[in-house]
């Protein structure tokens, strides 16, 4: 089954409305490869902006957090499902590594966001990935399997179809480390099988992103990968001719 790669940008606590006119201006100016879907996300502030610069481009935007309950409510400093669609935001983030170490996040709060980010229209891409000392202590398909299973059995099948699934090495996250792309393949391969455990069609037709100091220069490398069917990029995705280039790299 044939996949449209997606290569999506987390900017994370970065920018400026400057940095988003910038950005939006060069990827105006610049041919994105037909054959690859490409989505941007960033802080809360600059969605609207960035939204309206890219409105009549191939381009998407995306979240980066979205609050687990669906109705508005006195939960002041969140931002539901409903507000991320109504300044064009189709993705949104859900379970990066970053939110589950640092904001407590656990497996049965990711679920529910996921489930949030469907019930609004919009696209989860969920993270999944082990850190250091568990691949090191051999546990990282173990990490995995709860952490996927958390999603795969706390949504409906419609909700799955919406899913694109990024796996992150928690080590490799920002470190300048990047898994091979051995590595990164091997760690593909066996979430699709957990997938497949589930329903065979949909681990078919998932998009399974690397995740993890991904750069241009071993973009292409690692997309030649059979299961890897794009990247999530953090910090090259702040430089629209980087971005661009990894996209390229998936041509």
């Amino acid at each position: 089954m044939i996949r449209t790669p997606l290569v999506a940008g987390n900017w994370k606590m970065h920018g400026s409305r400057a940095a988003v006119d910038d950005f939006a201006a060069q990827l105006r100016n610049s041919e994105c490869p037909a054959t690859v879907d490409m989505l941007v996300c960033v802080p809360f502030v600059y969605l609207e902006r960035l939204a309206l610069a890219l409105a009549d481009t191939v381009v998407a935007v995306g979240g980066e957090n979205i609050a687990e309950t669906v109705e508005p409510g006195a939960l002041t400093g969140e931002i539901n499902g409903a507000m991320l669609a109504d300044v064009g935001c189709r993705y949104v983030l859900v379970g990066h590594s970053e939110r589950r170490a640092q904001q407590g996040e656990d497996d049965a709060v990711v679920a529910r966001k996921v489930n949030a980010a469907a019930a609004a229209g919009i696209n989860p891409v969920l993270c999944v990935g082990e850190t250091l000392a568990e691949r090191d202590s051999g546990q990282a398909e173990r990490v995995l399997a709860r952490q996927l299973q958390a999603v795969l059995t706390a949504c409906s099948a419609q909700t799955l179809d919406k899913l694109t699934i990024a796996y992150e090495p928690v080590w490799a996250i920002g470190s300048g480390r990047s898994a091979s792309p051995a590595q990164a393949q091997q760690m593909h391969a066996f979430i699709r099988t957990q997938i497949a455990a589930s329903n065979v069609t949909l681990s078919r037709s998932m998009r399974l992103l690397y995740g993890g100091s991904v750069k241009p220069d071993n973009a292409a490398a690692l997309f030649a990968q059979d299961d890897v069917d794009g990247a999530l990029v953090g910090g090259a995705s702040l430089n629209a001719a980087s971005f661009m280039d990894i996209a390229r790299s998936m041509v």
